[in-house]
């Protein structure tokens, strides 16, 4: 009888923000997999390291961290093919994910290459959108609201159109082109209803008015949430402000 694939959200970073469930399955699969750099230790690892055990098999799926296009599908095909040899074995798997599985989740891949095959659940994560409003104190959205979640590689063009037509938003994404959505918030005037938000959860986070930030580039787990709707009490100047230690 095969195993169960589990692809489980383990959160923005923080150990206690992963479910009760999640916490169940991680701790009951004998088979643990994760997605890791070619360099440097899994993220999604680092999380729950404090609740894996010695006794079970862990299979790091090597995504390379790097700015060129890599083989994407050859990377998942392989991962896919020794998590289901597993599977077959009879071993339950879990997939571990950073914030949630289908939101821009690393185990949609895994689950696109092997849900028709077996048993498959998803568990659901807290995202880090969430988690950046909590640790900011802006709310995200009230009321009758619309919400745009906006990758930030798009081109400024798009960007401008989309941010135009929302009343409230979260940009992610935004890396090394941090100086270019900030130059582009100046333009539309938005610099002091925009917020930037980076590692929210960890030791490190920092969570500051988009106007103070002058680095020219930003690390991979960073958002920038700008606020435009009706809400007088949404506010960037009532914020919580922290910064690296």
């Amino acid at each position: 009888m095969s195993g169960k694939l589990y692809g489980v959200g383990v959160g923005p970073g923080d150990p206690e923000l992963i479910t009760i469930k999640a916490h169940r399955i991680l701790q009951s699969c004998p088979v643990v997999a994760y997605p890791a750099p070619d360099s440097g230790q899994s993220f999604a690892r680092s999380i729950v390291a404090e609740y894996l055990s010695a006794e079970q098999i862990e299979l790091p799926i090597i995504v390379p961290m790097r700015v060129e296009r890599f083989p994407a599908a050859q990377v998942y095909d392989e991962a896919s093919e020794n998590i289901a040899a597993h599977l077959d074995a009879g071993r339950d798997v879990v997939v571990l994910c950073e914030g949630d599985p289908f939101f821009y989740g690393s185990f949609m891949y895994v689950y696109e290459r092997l849900a028709e095959r077996y048993d498959c659940e998803v568990v659901p994560g807290v995202s880090s959108i969430m988690t950046g409003a909590a640790m900011s104190g802006i709310p995200l959205a009230a009321r009758n609201d619309v919400l745009t979640i906006l990758p930030g590689p798009l081109p400024d063009d798009e960007l401008r159109a989309r941010i135009n037509a929302a009343d409230a938003l979260v940009i992610m994404k935004v890396g090394r082109h941090l100086a270019r959505i900030r130059t582009l918030m100046g333009e539309m005037n938005l610099l002091d209803k925009a917020v930037y938000l980076e590692r929210v959860s960890l030791a490190e986070q920092r969570t500051m008015r988009l106007a103070d930030m002058t680095d020219e580039t930003a690390p991979y787990f960073s958002m920038i949430t700008i606020y435009k709707g009706a809400e007088p009490w949404i506010d960037t100047a009532n914020m919580n402000v922290t910064k690296y230690d």
